[in-house]
């Protein structure tokens, strides 16, 4: 049940990028571009992220436990360190060149292109570099 639950929500959450536009690398691409072809629409679908998430977070932990696990499986660390900031200027420079970011380029793998088969090997060869050199499983 776990894991039809996981790909259920999976399924919500690619098909929530595609009907908000994040699949449209150009929409995003033109969302960041504040100082030239601006595009505000994407405002409305992080905007209702962040509510979604705001309210889900304060209802789902007032469990004791979530439906289908033993436990919540939250993060502990609180720092910021070299490997955070490192990770989180690449996703940022990754996604202002390519107008992907791991989420939509998944929900977008139905319709590849160059750009998005580029991107999807980078991301790739990112992770293997992560995990070869940070020790990490």
């Amino acid at each position: 049940m776990k894991t039809l639950m996981g790909y259920l929500a999976g399924l919500l959450f690619g098909l929530g990028l595609a009907i908000g536009g994040m699949t449209d690398p150009t929409r995003v691409l033109n969302f960041l571009d504040i100082f030239g072809d601006w595009d505000p629409t994407l405002m409305f679908v992080l905007g209702g992220a962040v509510v979604t998430t705001f309210i889900g977070y304060r209802l789902v932990l007032r469990r004791s436990q979530p439906l289908f696990a033993q436990a919540f499986q939250l993060p502990t660390r609180r720092d910021l360190d070299a490997r955070l900031i490192g990770g989180a200027a690449l996703f940022g420079v990754g996604w202002g060149l390519s107008g992907y970011c791991p989420g939509p380029a998944f929900a977008s793998f139905a319709g590849l292109t160059a750009p998005l088969i580029a991107m999807l090997l980078a991301m790739i060869g990112g992770w293997w570099l992560a995990k070869r050199f940070s020790g990490s499983h």
